[in-house]
């Protein structure tokens, strides 16, 4: 369990880094200070609203997969016992998965706004 949840971290981080990389140009012309404070804090802060982005979803998936895997666990062996059950156990897994799809709403706000 630990190994798969390194893993994991280490793609995101390593996803990140790959989808954060800027191209930079450098023209030789000198713009004014305040230009340049400009650009650079509104790099930075658009920078930050990604990077926020991309943590709200991957802490959400990671907390609606294990959401899911408890609950369809204990699903799978109720469901093993009693049949009847089985209309009871799959609304709880669907309301499992929907924490994934809360974090990618909240991403997507911090993107837009």
């Amino acid at each position: 369990m630990k190994k798969k949840f390194f893993a994991l971290m280490m793609i995101m981080m390593i996803g990140s880094a790959v989808v954060f990389a800027q191209e930079t140009k450098n023209d030789g012309a000198k713009d004014e200070q305040k230009v340049e404070q400009q650009a650079e804090s509104k790099s930075s802060a658009s920078s930050i609203k990604y990077i926020a982005a991309a943590i709200a979803v991957g802490i959400a998936c990671i907390g609606g997969g294990a959401a899911v895997g408890k609950i369809g666990s204990a699903a799978m062996g109720a469901m093993s016992e009693n049949a009847e059950l089985s209309g009871k156990a799959l609304p709880f897994v669907g309301l499992a998965e929907g924490i994934c799809l809360w974090g990618f709403l909240v991403a997507l706000f911090i993107i837009i706004m």
